[in-house]
């Protein structure tokens, strides 16, 4: 009964989803992962989305929750809902972000799991800090 168990978890833990692979296969045809804010200027015109660091910078400013757990649920709650259904009403990005790259189009052909995942990796694979400084 023990083996079973353990052969259970171990199997489970192999079945979970990889954010980063959701990110690559329904996110990365526009958003980038980073841009440093000493190349935006140069790589603005190349850009289709905001690139991921400045988003989940945004949000994590934004959303102002002061319990570390409670902000991670409300801004991976927000990144879910926001994907599903993008709107003018409640998006968080910069007016500028907006009026360069409009609101993006509504993904709905992922799984519960793959939302719940890639919401996941967003929150955790950036930090709230400026991101990048020039290098001296």
């Amino acid at each position: 009964m023990k083996y079973l168990f353990l052969s259970g978890l171990l199997l489970s833990g192999l079945s979970a989803m990889d954010g980063r692979a959701v990110f690559d296969k329904k996110c990365a045809s526009c958003h980038r992962y980073e841009v440093k804010k000493y190349d935006f200027a140069k790589e603005k015109h190349s850009l289709k989305a905001p690139p991921m660091n400045e988003i989940s910078r945004r949000l994590k400013k934004r959303i102002k929750v002061y319990d570390k757990d409670i902000h991670r649920f409300v801004v991976v709650s927000f990144i879910k809902e926001y994907i599903k259904h993008p709107s003018f009403t409640y998006y968080m990005c910069d007016d500028k972000a907006v009026a360069r790259f409009d609101i993006m189009p509504a993904i709905t052909d992922m799984r519960e799991e793959e939302y719940q995942t890639v919401a996941e990796w967003i929150y955790d694979n950036y930090s709230i800090e400026e991101y990048g400084k020039k290098p001296k």
